[in-house]
């Protein structure tokens, strides 16, 4: 018997493929593609800055928080895609939230951490028998009393609630799969709980909240046990028996955020 064709998942995309399969089939099998928005473009600038900072720390290059904070700036205002500010919103107003959160990670999150590694791009992890290929890049990985530990970086009007609680749920697939890949790029055990640190992306400094949760577990619910199949078998069987279908129910069913919208037979 002939093994599956390979499919490759990015990490980042394993909870769309569950949200919504047919926009996971359009932008990942199809290659469709929409333009960036306000909020994809924010996370992309806080992601450059902080990344910049903290591999300054790791480097001993002594960069500052003001100038690692010129990343969010380029990432905002030079950006490698087409950009649709939406709701008012505009790259002035994204500059400022940026920056501002961008500070707050280096002076209250960056001091309490010990990374390891920054930004690590990992070579496909084929699971031949399964026929896919888990690809991404982790954002950090860390030093914990348990050993090492992914990080990732996760910004937007929720991502930290009132009480000063980091949003986890919803993350442990994606977290389960750059723990595999951070093990397979760096060669050593990730055997710490996953970190979420979040980062509120309101208007006003006082209403941007930061923090950090955990997540344990996530390498065994992607993996499954004897008994229980894991996420990357029910993702495999979806992709490769073709099964699809539209959720009408999603949140991001809507044509800023899905490239098939116009045309998607399941939203009658």
């Amino acid at each position: 018997m002939n093994a599956p064709k390979i499919i490759k998942i990015r990490a980042s995309s394993l909870g769309s493929l569950f949200d919504c399969p047919a926009r996971w089939e359009a932008t990942h099998i199809d290659g469709k593609r929409l333009p960036g928005n306000s909020k994809s473009t924010l996370g992309r600038a806080v992601h450059a800055s902080t990344a910049v900072f903290d591999q300054s720390a790791i480097d001993g290059a002594g960069i500052t928080i003001d100038e690692a904070a010129a990343a969010a700036v380029d990432t905002i205002h030079k950006p490698d895609e087409d950009v649709i500010w939406e709701d008012g919103s505009s790259p002035q107003d994204a500059e400022r939230i940026a920056v501002s959160l961008h500070a707050k990670y280096c002076q209250q999150i960056a001091p309490k951490q010990i990374y390891r590694a920054v930004e690590v791009l990992c070579d496909d992890l084929e699971i031949t028998d399964l026929g896919i290929a888990l690809t991404g890049t982790t954002d950090r990985i860390r030093e914990t009393e348990d050993g090492l530990a992914i990080c990732d970086i996760k910004t937007g009007k929720a991502a930290v609630g009132s009480d000063g609680t980091v949003k986890t749920a919803g993350h442990a697939f994606q977290m389960g799969v750059y723990e595999l890949l951070a093990e397979h790029a760096s060669g050593v055990r990730i055997s710490g709980p996953a970190q979420i640190i979040g980062l509120n992306t309101a208007k006003t400094p006082a209403s941007q909240r930061i923090g950090t949760g955990q997540i344990h577990g996530a390498r065994e619910l992607l993996l499954g046990d004897e008994e229980t199949p894991g996420i990357l078998e029910h993702a495999s069987r979806l992709i490769h028996g073709g099964s699809f279908f539209g959720n009408p129910k999603s949140m991001l069913c809507h044509t800023n955020y899905c490239p098939a919208f116009s045309t998607c037979k399941f939203r009658k």
